[in-house]
């Protein structure tokens, strides 16, 4: 049982960059897989980016790629998005998530563990 709380959403300009926090606790942080996801208003979740266990490889999402970057820090439980280049639609409830297994999986369903969400909005 792990819970997770993320951090760092806020209104931003398009083109600005922000840099999203997702801590965890009550759990053995370092054998997760860890992703973000994003939901816009009035559209499903959206797989956004992944990492593995030790960190090593990361999976991302077409629309984001060159653009974001998920890392993690095992040692302070936490892993990170930074969001680059911000563009309007965008904007939604950006949420951690954990998962047990070793794959770097796109669908929310693959995934165990879930924060509440920071809600980022980009302006134009």
């Amino acid at each position: 049982q792990v819970q997770l709380v993320e951090s760092g959403g806020g209104l931003v300009q398009a083109g600005g960059s922000l840099r999203l926090s997702c801590a965890a606790s009550g759990g053995t942080f370092s054998v997760y897989v860890l992703a973000w996801f994003r939901q816009a208003p009035g559209k499903e979740r959206e797989f956004v980016a992944a990492i593995n266990r030790s960190g090593g490889s990361t999976f991302y999402a077409d629309s984001v790629k060159g653009r974001f970057t998920i890392s993690r820090d095992n040692a302070k439980n936490t892993v990170f998005l930074q969001m680059n280049s911000l563009k309007p639609d965008e904007t939604a409830v950006y949420s951690c998530a954990a998962r047990g297994g070793i794959s770097l999986r796109p669908s929310a369903s693959d995934y165990d563990y879930w924060g509440q969400g920071t809600q980022v909005t980009v302006s134009s």
